[in-house]
């Protein structure tokens, strides 16, 4: 079932947020050097890697590292890119990677590639193995504001709880978190 609304919903938010992900892309295009997505390398099940696409919010050769680990992470967005991330508008392209089956909806949101900690440790725990999210409990539990072992407390809470219902719960949260802009790193 979760597979199945992870792909419907993808593919009616791919059509409804067409227009306004080509109005995004120019303006990202327009308003600084760079390529108009940023591929990342990030973890998926199995730890597994995967190449994820975010609207570009950042100067190109920023370091590929968690943005509340950057030493200046206001001084590295682009013109608009406190706007994209204030209102996790760089985040729509990863509905692609929902569509592919690379990420879910809500699961453990993808580790960098280099969290060599955050990865062990999902992996000490079995989380590994389940799909991440473009939102997740952790998210919505703190975000970036969250120790690498309080986020993963946060997905094994999630590992243990998971369900459909669970996941709408965590869906409307983070809507709601979206609207008041709430734990969003700038």
């Amino acid at each position: 079932m979760k597979r199945l609304f992870d792909i419907v919903c993808s593919v009616v938010l791919l059509v409804i947020l067409l227009i306004p992900m080509i109005l995004i892309a120019i303006s990202v295009k327009t308003s600084s050097k760079g390529g108009v997505l940023y591929w990342s390398d990030r973890m998926g099940r199995d730890n597994v890697t995967f190449k994820m696409p975010k609207f570009r919010s950042m100067i190109i050769n920023t370091p590929a590292m968690a943005t509340h680990l950057l030493k200046d992470p206001k001084g590295v967005l682009t013109p608009i890119g406190n706007f994209l991330r204030k209102y996790s508008l760089d985040e729509f392209p990863q509905l692609w990677n929902i569509l592919k089956g690379d990420m879910s909806f809500v699961g453990p949101r993808p580790a960098l590639f280099n969290q060599d900690d955050l990865i062990s440790l999902r992996s000490a725990h079995g989380v590994d193995k389940i799909l991440p999210g473009l939102t997740g409990w952790a998210q919505i539990n703190g975000r970036d504001g969250l120790l690498i072992a309080e986020k993963v407390k946060m997905d094994v809470e999630y590992l243990k709880r998971r369900s459909f219902f669970f996941d709408l719960k965590i869906l409307w949260l983070t809507l709601l978190d979206v609207v008041k802009k709430e734990g969003i790193s700038h």
